[in-house]
């Protein structure tokens, strides 16, 4: 059996909030409108 040890970085990663929101936001937003518009058309095809 191998006693392999990892090394954690104990400097925490603390990204900008309003960055974070911003990014999820330009990903969110687009892709919320694609599946919307993609429901609605299923719904008129099979409806």
């Amino acid at each position: 059996m191998s006693t392999a040890q990892t090394t954690v970085n104990p400097t925490p990663v603390n990204p900008s909030t309003g960055k974070l929101v911003v990014a999820w936001a330009l990903v969110g937003v687009p892709l919320g409108y694609g599946v919307y518009e993609t429901l609605t058309r299923v719904a008129a095809l099979f409806g």
